[in-house]
């Protein structure tokens, strides 16, 4: 039986824009509560998003923007993201994500290389002056025409604008699903980010059936500490409350896990979004006995790999017993693989669920490209509705990321199992070659999560001269435990094969991650070939 499988689902795909989808809950749903933005005291029901929604598009488009021009939002999480996000939506705007933690060299690189017409952003986050960085590359930008802050007239007077329903409603008449609507740069260990463009008809079927997937109903009330900028917040989380009436739950502007528990408890969340390290970061908190999470019953842990102890921690001391995992990648919409509702805590711990209802999923063998046997370990790749457009004016790299059958090739190292579900190995550049043995870093560091010193740890290849590489933890120590080196590797001795002891620990306090939470292990590799003087080994030339 070969490692393939296709999510056929009785309810067809949405064959709508998002602003038509929109359109249909607000009149179905005027009187529910859609968005609450805590950390700035903004409520709106879905009768009022809706009016902002309808005057801030009406402002873009009488200020000469059409369907196809470019707009990039540069912004912590806040209301105005999601007022700009459905507005530029119903033009057929593109909207350009600007990660927040860019600085001035990405700021223009990703301007630059979309083609934006305007930038509307927050004044700051964090200290980081917006203004003063987007001054500094606006020389540069020559297609950037206006940079529009929010808390400013100009953004008032955009924000307030009256467009006739009518003319609006024509504008959106023109739309087709099938257009692009989203960049969003995918941040790569080498070369510029890329531009992952979205569709409408990708991201909101995306969002629509892991909403349904979860059960979501107007009853719902979707947390959600991840960034918008990214697919996580403004798909999964925007869109996937929108598409089914449910409320949006902004806790703070960015990630604090006081703020968010503070949100499930008094905002009576049902639905609670995050990356592990968000979920280690709350049920670490010293105040996390004070808070009230009954409410809570479903959510989604995504965004990298989650330790099985932390997946269990959830389940039995956040109460949160129909948590699910989503894998996929901004490529794909994002998410391909979904564990369900119904599925048992083994399938939460030890997989990342089963296909997308309507798409396509196969391991290959990344040397033949050859559809592997079921349970044999392979390139995970997918097809479907939700493979992105491709990258945005760059069709060559489009064409090494999707092969001529539209299959999208991830880089993810995965097994497919006789009942569909799929198991997650590593990503094929993170693969640890030791000694002639594959060894995959996810299986060590799944195994150091069982001690109980231990609260997060991550596995990398360093390079070795006799062995080709050899295996390093880097460790978070549990609060109020300690750990010592030679007391991990006894740990390991005797439970877990020989090659995979790692050789090299680190204590540490955090690793280095993205913005989005995902670890960046080439930093990792490339801190500890510095600090373990491994520069000669690293030069060595191999096969």
């Amino acid at each position: 039986m070969l490692s393939y499988a296709h999510g056929a689902f009785p309810e067809p795909l949405l064959g709508e824009t998002i602003g038509h989808n929109f359109d249909r809950i607000v009149e179905r749903h005027p009187d529910a509560e859609a968005l609450v933005s805590r950390h700035q005291g903004v409520r709106y029901t879905y009768s009022q998003l809706g009016r902002a929604v309808d005057r801030l598009a009406g402002g873009i488009f009488e200020a000469g923007l059409r369907k196809g021009d470019r707009v990039g939002v540069w912004s912590p999480n806040c209301a105005e993201w999601a007022l700009v996000q459905y507005a530029t939506a119903k033009l057929g705007v593109i909207l350009v994500n600007i990660n927040p933690a860019y600085r001035p060299t990405e700021l223009q690189y990703a301007l630059g290389h979309s083609g934006c017409r305007w930038l509307i952003a927050a004044p700051e986050c964090r200290g980081s002056d917006f203004v003063a960085m987007t001054e500094e590359v606006r020389p540069s930008l020559p297609s950037l025409e206006r940079a529009i802050f929010f808390d400013t007239e100009p953004w008032e007077e955009l924000a307030g604008a009256e467009l006739p329903l009518d003319r609006l409603r024509a504008v959106q008449h023109e739309l087709d699903f099938d257009e692009p609507i989203n960049i969003q740069y995918t941040s790569g260990t080498t070369g510029f980010p890329k531009g992952a463009t979205l569709t409408h008809h990708n991201i909101l079927n995306n969002a629509y059936f892991i909403a349904q997937l979860l059960g979501y109903s107007e009853q719902d009330r979707v947390c959600i500490p991840v960034p918008l900028y990214h697919c996580f917040g403004m798909v999964i989380g925007n869109l996937g409350a929108t598409t089914h009436a449910a409320c949006i739950v902004y806790p703070a502007e960015t990630f604090d896990p006081e703020a968010t528990l503070a949100a499930c408890a008094q905002e009576r969340c049902t639905s609670l979004y995050g990356v592990p390290t968000m979920f280690i970061a709350m049920l670490g908190h010293e105040r996390f006995r004070e808070f009230d999470l009954d409410s809570l019953r479903t959510g989604i842990m995504a965004g990298s790999p989650c330790p099985v102890e932390v997946m269990k921690r959830v389940n039995d001391e956040m109460g949160i017993a129909e948590v699910s995992i989503a894998f996929g990648m901004t490529e794909t919409s994002p998410v391909t693989t979904l564990v369900r509702r119904e599925d048992t805590l083994e399938h939460r711990c030890g997989t990342v669920g089963q296909v997308m209802p309507h798409v396509e999923i196969k391991i290959v063998d990344p040397d033949t490209g050859r559809t592997a046997p079921r349970g044999e370990p392979g390139e995970f790749c997918a097809r479907g509705y939700a493979v992105m457009r491709g990258y945005w004016n760059e069709p060559e790299r489009t064409a090494e990321a999707i092969d001529s059958q539209r299959w999208m090739h991830t880089g993810d190292l995965a097994t497919l199992d006789d009942d569909g579900y799929i198991r997650v190995v590593g990503r094929i550049k993170d693969m640890v070659i030791r000694g002639g043995e594959n060894v995959y870093p996810r299986e060590i560091e799944e195994f150091l999560y069982t001690h109980q010193a231990i609260a997060d740890v991550q596995v990398v290849g360093v390079p070795d001269e006799r062995y080709g590489e050899e295996l390093m933890a880097w460790v978070v120590v549990r609060s109020g435990s300690q750990l010592t080196a030679e007391e991990l590797r006894e740990f390991c001795r005797g439970r877990i094969a020989h090659f995979k002891v790692p050789r090299y620990v680190k204590f540490v306090d955090s690793f280095p991650m993205t913005v989005t939470g995902k670890v960046q292990k080439f930093k990792m590799r490339e801190t500890a070939i510095e600090e373990l003087g491994l520069r000669e080994a690293a030069a060595v030339a191999t096969a």
